[in-house]
């Protein structure tokens, strides 16, 4: 069995490779460091490192070692944090984002329930712009965001799905779209589409906002929109047409626009993310709480900032 000093001894320094930092980041001595690691590596039977006058590094068994314990080092940790989190109630203020308006219907409900159970805490409800993407939350301005998925950002975690929606393709009342029953992935060959995924990855923008029909037909690119409204405008002004989420016909109805059904493509998937080295009980009781908010629940919140402070 590992003591505590000496797993965080082989883990810090297989991390650093540098017997200083590794000491002054665990606040012993350099010696400590050596005798422990000397003392680890005649348990195990072999050399956990190799170690010169110019560089530390990870002998093969050493890198498996360090592999195999990082993880389990992680849930011994949030094993604590939770323990701990239990026994002094959990404190703090929460930071959470949304772009769209079924987003901050679902998390205002989630931070009044969340709240009910927690009501040491504090929860701060903000819009975001549509371009902005993932960057609030990879910035540390929010301690999550509602998010249109897939994300696969490093360093983010994606919490489960919390809404499903159909898609629809938002096109304006005079387009020949406008009086079909529904569209397919191939009707948009030769249109142009209405972006918002400026700051969203690559990828993130291929699977909202394709160049290609399933086919190869080539799909135009027109103005990119910051916020709900600008597409709405745009598509309005006749400038391109936008995917969409079907909800959002009952959250924008428009005379100018239609909201035509998608009869081929996947649903929209929207949940919770966070910063993975930030993650704490208190985020994930939020995540868990929002995972239990029926996806219809709640009205939308105005387009200011929104506040849930504790009684």
């Amino acid at each position: 069995m590992l003591e505590r000093h000496e797993l965080e001894a082989f883990l810090t320094l297989g991390d650093e490779l540098h017997f200083g930092r590794t000491a002054e980041l665990l606040g012993v001595s350099t010696g400590r460091i050596s005798q422990t690691v000397k003392k680890l590596e005649r348990r195990v039977g072999t050399p956990l490192f190799v170690r010169t006058s110019r560089s530390v590094r990870l002998t093969p068994v050493g890198a498996r070692l360090h592999e195999e314990l990082r993880p389990a080092h992680r849930r011994i940790l949030a094993a604590l944090e939770h323990a701990t989190a239990a026994g002094r109630g959990m404190l703090g203020t929460l930071r959470v984002g949304f772009a769209s308006p079924w987003g901050g219907a679902l998390l205002t409900a989630a931070a009044d329930a969340f709240l009910a159970r927690h009501p040491g805490c504090e929860v701060t409800l903000r819009e975001i712009p549509l371009d902005a993407g993932t960057r609030p939350v990879e910035d540390g301005e929010l301690d999550l965001q509602y998010a249109t998925f897939p994300v696969a950002v490093p360093g983010l975690t994606p919490g489960p799905v919390l809404i499903r929606e159909d898609r629809v393709l938002l096109v304006p009342a005079g387009h020949p779209l406008a009086r079909r029953t529904s569209v397919g992935l191939e009707d948009l060959a030769g249109q142009t589409l209405v972006t918002s995924g400026a700051a969203h990855p690559r990828a993130w923008r291929a699977h909202h906002y394709p160049t290609r029909t399933p086919s190869g037909a080539p799909v135009g690119h027109g103005p990119s929109a910051a916020t709900w409204e600008e597409v709405l405008s745009l598509v309005g002004a006749g400038r391109g047409v936008s995917p969409g989420a079907a909800r959002g016909a009952r959250y924008h109805p428009r005379p100018g626009i239609a909201y035509v059904p998608f009869h081929d493509a996947p649903p929209l998937e929207y949940g919770l993310v966070w910063p993975t080295a930030a993650e704490s009980a208190l985020v994930r009781a939020f995540a868990e709480t929002a995972a239990r908010i029926p996806p219809g629940t709640g009205t939308a919140p105005g387009h200011g900032a929104a506040v849930r402070r504790p009684a």
